[in-house]
C-alpha cells in the first residue's frame, strides 16, 4: 500500500513539473526600459539623412551629425505646439503629431530609432516654423493676381537657437504674425472651436422681411440662432415675438457682418444667420493663412486697403489714425492684393482708357454715337503719335490701334487727383467722378483701381508727411489752375491692398462678404 502512495505522489510532482515549466515558456519577454537613450547624444549615420531635404543635412552638419533632442522638456514643447497650431488653422497631422507621439512615448527604444526620432522632431519644427511664418501656401500659387514681398526665413537658425535657451514653444510663438488682427483671429478659432454642433438649429426660412412686432416660428428660429452667436442672452429668447431685446440683437449680429444695422431680417441678414459654425470655421482658417501671407511691418506710414470691408485706413506705426470708403473691382475686374510704395501724386490728371474698358464700354457706346468722345472730354490718337484724331475719322474695327486721354477736370473719370504707385498690374488710388456710389453699402464697382472718398484730404495728409509747408489752400489752388501736376514723392508711404473677411475686434467676431469668392478657394487647397 505504500509502495502504491509512494508511486502516485512521484506521477503528481511529475506532472506538477511539466505543468510548471509549460507556464514558464509561455511568459512574454521582459521589456528593458531604454527611454533614457532618447536624452543622449547619437552619431547619426549620413545613410539616414539621405532622403532628407538639403535644410536638414546642413542643420545636421553644422551640428557635428549628433542628435540634438536630448531634453525632454524640448520635445515636449514641441508636441504641444503642434497640438495649439489647431488654433492657426493648421493640421497638426501634418507635422507628424502622433508618430512623435508614439516615440516619446516608446520605452523600448533602440538608438536608430532614437535618432530617427531626432530628425522627425527636426523636421516638424522646421515645417511648423516656416508655416507659422509664411504661411502653408505661397500666395501665386493660389491666385494669380496676388503679388506680395517674399518673406525669407532661417528655420535651421530659430532651432539652433531654441535648442540653447530650451524655449521651443516661445520661438515658435515668434513665428506667428504679430499683428492685432492674427491675434484676434486666434482667439476666434478658439471660440468657434468651443460651440456645440449646430446642426439642431432651423434654417431661417422667410418670404417677406421679419421686423418689430412680427411674431411666429421663424421669430423663435431667430431668436435661437442669435443665442448660439452670443448676440442674445437665452434669458431675453423666450416667446415667437419680435421683440426690441431681439431687435437690438440683430442689430449687433448685422453690424458684425458688415450689413446696415436696421434691426430687419431681411434676406441678407437671414443669409448671414443660416451660415453654419462649419463655413465660419473655413472662412478664419482662410483668412488665417491669409494673415501669415501679409508683411510683418505695415511700414511707419502706410494706406492699408481691405478689399471686402471697402475701406482704407492710415496706419503710422501700425496703428489706425483714420478711415475712408473706397470702391473696389468689380469680382470680374478685381482689385489685385499688392504691396508698392507711392511714387507721386497727379493732380488734375488726365485718364488714359485701359484695354478692358476700350473692349467692353468705349468701342460699343461709341461705334453707336460717336458724341460720346466730346460728351466724355475725350482725344484721339493714334498710338505713338501727338496728333489728335477727330471721332468722324476714327475706325471702330481699329479700335485697339488708337489711345484714348480724358482731360482733366471734375468730371474726369480719376477726378481730381490719382496716387501712383509702381505695380505690375496698372492699378491706382484715385478720386472719382461718380461720388454716389460711397453711399452704396456693396462697393465692388470699379475696373480694378481703388477709389477714395475724401482724396484731397487723404493727399493732404501725404503731401504733409513730404514737405512741412504743405497746406490744404496750396492744393486748393494747384486744383483750381486746372493743370496737370505731378508731385514726386520721396519720403516712403506703402500701400497695401489686402484681403481678409474675418476678424476680431471690441464689437466681437466680425465676417464680411468674400466678394470675390476666395476664401473656399483657399480653404480647399489647404486641406488636400
Amino acid at each position: 500500500m505504500m509502495k502504491v502512495a509512494c508511486i502516485i505522489l512521484s506521477i503528481f510532482f511529475l506532472a506538477s513539473c511539466k505543468n510548471t515549466a509549460g507556464v514558464k515558456e509561455k511568459q512574454p519577454a521582459v521589456v528593458v526600459n531604454t527611454q533614457h537613450l532618447k536624452n543622449k547624444p547619437h552619431t547619426i549615420d549620413r545613410n539616414f539623412l539621405e532622403e532628407a531635404s538639403k535644410g536638414i543635412k546642413d542643420f545636421y552638419s553644422s551640428n557635428a551629425f549628433k542628435t540634438v533632442w536630448t531634453e525632454e522638456k524640448n520635445r515636449i514643447a514641441l508636441l504641444e505646439s503642434i497640438k495649439d497650431a489647431a488654433n492657426d488653422g493648421l493640421l497638426p497631422s501634418d507635422y507628424n503629431l502622433s508618430k512623435l507621439e508614439e516615440f516619446e512615448n516608446k520605452i523600448d527604444i533602440t538608438e536608430d530609432q532614437c535618432v530617427h526620432y531626432d530628425i522627425l522632431l527636426t523636421q516638424s519644427f522646421r515645417k511648423l516654423a516656416n508655416h507659422l511664418f509664411k504661411g502653408k501656401l505661397t500666395p501665386y500659387k493660389v491666385y494669380n493676381d496676388w503679388a506680395l514681398p517674399t518673406k525669407n526665413f532661417d528655420s535651421n537658425r530659430m532651432l539652433t537657437e531654441a535648442l540653447v535657451k530650451n524655449d521651443i514653444k516661445k520661438t515658435l510663438e515668434k513665428c506667428r504674425p504679430t499683428h492685432k488682427m492674427y491675434v484676434g483671429l486666434r482667439e476666434g478659432m478658439i471660440f468657434l472651436n468651443s460651440l456645440p454642433d449646430d446642426k439642431n438649429l432651423r434654417k431661417i426660412d422667410i418670404s417677406a422681411a421679419i421686423k418689430l412686432k412680427d411674431s411666429g416660428n421663424v421669430v423663435t428660429d431667430i431668436k435661437n440662432r442669435l443665442v448660439y452667436w452670443k448676440d442674445l442672452n437665452p434669458a431675453d429668447a423666450t416667446g415667437n415675438v419680435y421683440d426690441r431685446k431681439t431687435m437690438k440683437a440683430v442689430k449687433r449680429f448685422q453690424k458684425r457682418h458688415g450689413l446696415y444695422p436696421d434691426g430687419v431680417v431681411s434676406t441678407s441678414t437671414a443669409k448671414a444667420l443660416n451660415t453654419s459654425l462649419t463655413a465660419r470655421k473655413q472662412q478664419l482658417i482662410a483668412n488665417l493663412e491669409r494673415w501669415r501671407w501679409f508683411p510683418y511691418d505695415f511700414g511707419k506710414n502706410a494706406l492699408l486697403i481691405n478689399i471686402p470691408e471697402y475701406q482704407l485706413a492710415v496706419i503710422e506705426e501700425n496703428d489706425t489714425i483714420e478711415m475712408y470708403k473706397v470702391v473696389v473691382g468689380k469680382p470680374e475686374r478685381r482689385t489685385p492684393v499688392l504691396h508698392a510704395v507711392l511714387n507721386n501724386l497727379v493732380i488734375n490728371p488726365t485718364w488714359t482708357v485701359p484695354p478692358t474698358i476700350l473692349k467692353e464700354d468705349l468701342t460699343p457706346s461709341a461705334s453707336e454715337d460717336r458724341s460720346y468722345f466730346a460728351n466724355h472730354n475725350m482725344k484721339i490718337y493714334k498710338h505713338r503719335d501727338t496728333i489728335e484724331t477727330l471721332p468722324e475719322d476714327w475706325d471702330p474695327e481699329k479700335a485697339d490701334h488708337y489711345r484714348y486721354v480724358q482731360g482733366p477736370g471734375v468730371n474726369n473719370s480719376l477726378g481730381l487727383v490719382k496716387f501712383n504707385f509702381r505695380n505690375s498690374f496698372s492699378v491706382y488710388l484715385h478720386d472719382t467722378n461718380h461720388r454716389e456710389l460711397f453711399k452704396r453699402g456693396y462697393r465692388a464697382l470699379s475696373s480694378g483701381c481703388v477709389r477714395v472718398q475724401d482724396p484731397l484730404k487723404l493727399a493732404g495728409y501725404v503731401l504733409e508727411k513730404e514737405e512741412a509747408d504743405w497746406t490744404k489752400e496750396k492744393l486748393d489752388e494747384m486744383i483750381a489752375e486746372g493743370e496737370t501736376k505731378n508731385v514726386s514723392l520721396n519720403k516712403a508711404t506703402h500701400v497695401h491692398q489686402l484681403y481678409w473677411t474675418a476678424w476680431m475686434d471690441k464689437g466681437g467676431l466680425q465676417f464680411r462678404n468674400d466678394i470675390y469668392n476666395l476664401d473656399s478657394v483657399l480653404y480647399k487647397k489647404l486641406r488636400q
